[in-house]
């Protein structure tokens, strides 16, 4: 059996699909002879027409490097050229071009206490290192901060809740396993800080405005700025 590296295009095959959420695809993929990835990592997909027409997108892996599968969580995007596709039109069966894993400055495998701090779809690489540190019961290690509009829209929602992630809903009121309600508000300095405190690293994932606030927020709760690695993506899809 020979590996195949990173760099070069495969062949994947959607073992799974599913439609978690309002925008959301959740997929799958068997993937032959493939490398095994970080937690943190992403495949770039590529999808090609009939008339050789090709378009590329990258996306963070979610599932743990010990998944027999490659398990990614897309957002459709307006007028998305390619999650669009994987949304409305892939089925379970169809095959994907894709390549990875890619990325080595955004992963976590314990190494270091950390924390990480994600909205929306830049949750996905997040549940890749949370889903690690439950296998390897270094949960203690990682400390995630996850935001959400609702929680219909809150990616891996359950998940987070079970891991014990910090959850904030930007849009409605949410009441915890333990009774107490917070109000519909992003995460307050006063909230952060105890989720801070003993790390000596942290992580940022989502769109260029979310980075912007997370990454202020986390300064102000007491986060050295050379300790945070940032991945962001903007609204092409």
């Amino acid at each position: 059996m020979t590996t195949v590296g990173p760099t070069a295009w495969q062949v994947a095959t959607v073992a799974e699909i599913a439609h978690p959420a309002p925008g959301f695809v959740r997929i799958r993929l068997d993937v032959p002879d493939r490398l095994p990835s970080l937690p943190g990592q992403h495949y770039v997909v590529r999808l090609r027409a009939e008339d050789g027409y090709t378009a590329q997108r990258s996306y963070s892996v979610a599932s743990d490097p010990g998944d027999p599968q490659i398990e990614l969580l897309v957002e459709q995007m307006p007028d998305g050229e390619v999650s669009g596709h994987l949304h409305d039109v892939l089925e379970f069966g169809d095959q994907l071009e894709v390549r990875g894993p890619i990325g080595r400055w955004f992963t976590w495998r314990g190494e270091e206490p950390a924390v990480a701090m994600a909205g929306g779809s830049g949750l996905v690489p997040i549940i890749s290192m949370m889903r690690w540190a439950t296998l390897h019961d270094r949960g203690d290690d990682l400390r995630v901060i996850a935001v959400g509009r609702t929680w219909e829209l809150l990616p891996y929602a359950d998940e987070l809740a079970a891991y014990g992630a910090f959850i904030a809903l930007t849009q409605e009121n949410r009441i915890d396993d333990h009774g107490t309600e917070r109000v519909s508000a992003p995460p307050y300095p006063d909230e952060v800080a105890p989720l801070v405190d003993g790390t000596r690293r942290a992580y940022v994932c989502g769109s260029v405005g979310f980075v912007g606030y997370a990454s202020r927020l986390l300064a102000e709760s007491g986060v050295r700025a050379d300790t945070v690695r940032v991945e962001q993506f903007g609204a092409t899809g």
